[in-house]
């Protein structure tokens, strides 16, 4: 009887929490998306040059990160797994916030390239976007699924997320030095 009543907390608590990543997953996207197109916001004084040279920096650790949790969960050092994975979270969030804000307030770069180059980098840039609105909703369940010990699904959905979480953040690093020396 116990096993019961059990499950269908489990399952009411998953359903809410499955609806908020539900609502998070289109929310971030969107909001992202509105205010890369939105008029920016006149800032005197305020310096976000920086926030760029910053984002790949998060990046490369969220890469570092992520590698870290995946060869420690191969060699079943689960507790590494996990303080590597939810620091690629934690890193990946600072970076989401920083990301929305540069955006917001700093002014659009155009990439400068010529020839065969701009083309990889428009392909580079084009697959970044798309699989970094698709991973939103793949980490947040991965991280769901871990944190509340569904390892079953966990590993189901993990197999996708890893990979391509991996490509998202390594591109962003490749996207940041491809357009760098266009930054005004």
């Amino acid at each position: 009887m116990n096993t019961v009543k059990e499950n269908k907390l489990t399952s009411d608590n998953d359903k809410k929490y499955l609806t908020v990543i539900a609502v998070l997953s289109v929310a971030i996207p969107v909001v992202v998306a509105v205010l890369f197109f939105m008029p920016k916001a006149h800032t005197p004084g305020l310096d976000v040059s920086y926030l760029p040279a910053f984002h790949a920096i998060l990046n490369s650790l969220t890469a570092v990160a992520l590698l870290v949790g995946y060869f420690n969960v191969k060699r079943g050092n689960n507790k590494a797994h996990r303080a590597a994975m939810l620091t690629a979270f934690g890193l990946s969030s600072i970076f989401l916030v920083s990301y929305v804000t540069y955006h917001f307030l700093g002014q659009r770069t155009i990439y400068g390239g010529e020839g065969a180059l701009k083309y990889i980098y428009y392909f580079i840039l084009l697959t970044h976007i798309v699989l970094a609105a698709a991973i939103v909703p793949l980490v947040l369940l991965s991280v769901y699924y871990g944190i509340s010990n569904q390892l079953k699904r966990h590993r189901r959905i993990s197999k996708w997320t890893f990979p391509i979480w991996l490509y998202v953040a390594v591109t962003g690093v490749l996207v940041y030095l491809m357009i760098s020396p266009y930054y005004a």
